[in-house]
């Protein structure tokens, strides 16, 4: 691998879910991970990153640079102006910033985000980055790979995979973004309607 390794993580600022979350309320449907589950499955990804090529983006630097004995740099991809819906589904987006902390010409890049849903998010997130520059490879882990793919993009790494409805979403809680423990839940609209998912677009 040419080039320092590099764990980026794509993000929209959560503006989809914060929308959501006000006009409805999600009840949990069930479990797909607990507190003793998610760090199994976390500690399974970054041993396979580590293989392979040298909130959860954060944990994984950790657990990497527990293996290797050395941290991979940790940079965060903006993509709301690169959402196919931001027009359309986000009318008044809210803008993160992007923190790439090195040139990206021959470096791997491994893109991480806690559910692969639609692929979606994956397309925007590879668009905004190489507006920043030619990374040598791109590789995508997922915490969870929720399937229902609208798009042709898979994961090179995933904690578990779980067979979701339409109706369903999925939540991703870690210590890392404030939670008081780590768990992976499926919730729906509070009556059992259509509640979407985390991880469109």
């Amino acid at each position: 691998m040419t080039g320092p390794p590099f764990i980026g993580y794509a993000h929209d600022v959560d503006s989809r879910e914060r929308g959501r979350a006000a006009a409805e309320r999600l009840v949990e449907r069930r479990v797909l991970a607990d507190g003793a589950a998610v760090p199994r499955m976390l500690r399974r990804l970054a041993s396979e990153i580590v293989e392979k090529s040298g909130g959860t983006a954060e944990r994984l630097a950790a657990l990497i640079e527990a293996i290797e004995g050395h941290r991979p740099l940790l940079g965060a991809v903006d993509i709301t102006l690169y959402r196919d819906d931001v027009f359309r589904g986000l009318p008044r987006p809210v803008i993160g910033p992007t923190e790439l902390p090195f040139e990206l010409e021959g470096t791997t890049v491994v893109l991480v985000d806690d559910v692969l849903y639609t692929g979606r998010t994956v397309r925007a997130a590879l668009d905004a980055l190489m507006d920043y520059g030619r990374p040598r490879a791109v590789q995508l882990a997922v915490l969870i790979d929720r399937g229902r793919r609208e798009l042709p993009i898979q994961a090179d790494y995933v904690g578990l995979s779980a067979e979701t409805a339409a109706d369903e979403s999925v939540k991703v809680f870690l210590t890392e973004a404030g939670h008081d423990g780590d768990r992976v839940v499926v919730r729906v609209r509070d009556g059992g309607e259509s509640g979407g998912g985390e991880a469109a677009p």
